[in-house]
């Protein structure tokens, strides 16, 4: 009978830390159960994101913008929308793409592998009230591709991969501070 009481007490003590922990709404302080987005914001407008004058590469934008698009779409509560329906909007524009040789074939002397790097600066804003919601300047992101046999990645495919990267990461930035 003692074990039983002892074990029942272990019980509800393990019950209670667990349910303090979880509710808690301070995530400093342990786990939370809240949404990791910002709460009363339900859509998001995203016209296609431009480019600088010293970028000659076409489309990047375009592709960068349906990246995102898809992200928003598929990793967070908010839904795409027109801006004259949207609570917010994001907009941003492509700065720089460099691509940078990481290895040679010391046979032919050609390229091994590249890494394409991107750099955007984007504004995130609350279109019902004009705050600011998220700002950043130079934000970067970096991938690698591999041109020779037998993997034959050219640009484009190079660029894909790191344009979908760059969309995870500027969605990933949406979420609350913390």
């Amino acid at each position: 009978m003692r074990t039983s009481a002892t074990s029942l007490v272990v019980a509800l003590v393990t019950l209670a830390a667990i349910a303090i922990g979880c509710g808690n709404v301070d995530p400093h302080k342990g786990y939370t159960m809240t949404s990791e987005y910002r709460p009363g914001i339900r859509t998001v407008a995203v016209p296609i994101w431009t480019r600088t004058a010293q970028e000659y590469r076409r489309d990047l934008e375009i592709s960068l913008t349906e990246a995102i698009c898809k992200r928003i779409e598929s990793d967070t509560p908010y839904k795409v929308a027109d801006k004259s329906r949207a609570d917010t909007e994001l907009k941003g524009e492509l700065g720089v793409v460099e691509q940078r040789v990481l290895s040679f074939n010391p046979d032919t002397g050609r390229a091994r592998e590249i890494q394409l790097r991107l750099t955007v600066d984007f504004t995130w804003k609350d279109l019902r009230t004009g705050e600011v919601l998220l700002e950043k300047k130079g934000f970067r992101m970096a991938a690698d591709y591999i041109p020779p046999e037998p993997f034959s990645e050219d640009f484009f495919l190079g660029s894909q991969d790191a344009l979908n990267r760059l969309a995870q990461r500027i969605v990933e930035q949406l979420k609350s501070n913390w």
